[in-house]
């Protein structure tokens, strides 16, 4: 995740969860409790895929969708999710998802 200040600077980069193979559990409290204590008033998101194919799954979006929306009510706006595989990317904005 990159924590960002009110002007989209980088205030700091973290890595927040580790996964298996073929998945990883995203806590929104600990995303929330982190972007606070850093003071970051938006964040990016990314993720890797192993699988070498970049496109978001179902569960993708159902935990951006509630990372959007526990810290919009911090108002902290989420600006993009990054799926990142082998020799691609997906954008969440680029899609029109955010």
């Amino acid at each position: 995740m990159l924590l960002l200040d009110n002007q989209h600077r980088l205030l700091e980069s973290v890595e927040l969860f580790k996964g298996t193979i073929d998945s990883a559990n995203v806590y929104p409290r600990e995303v929330v409790k982190l972007a606070l204590a850093k003071n970051a008033a938006a964040v990016i998101l990314a993720h890797n895929h192993p699988s070498g194919v970049a496109e978001p799954s179902a569960s993708d979006k159902l935990i951006t969708q509630a990372l959007v929306d526990a810290l919009a009510l911090v108002d902290i706006r989420v600006l993009d999710h990054f799926v990142v595989a082998r020799h691609e990317w997906v954008s969440f904005a680029d899609r029109g998802w955010m």
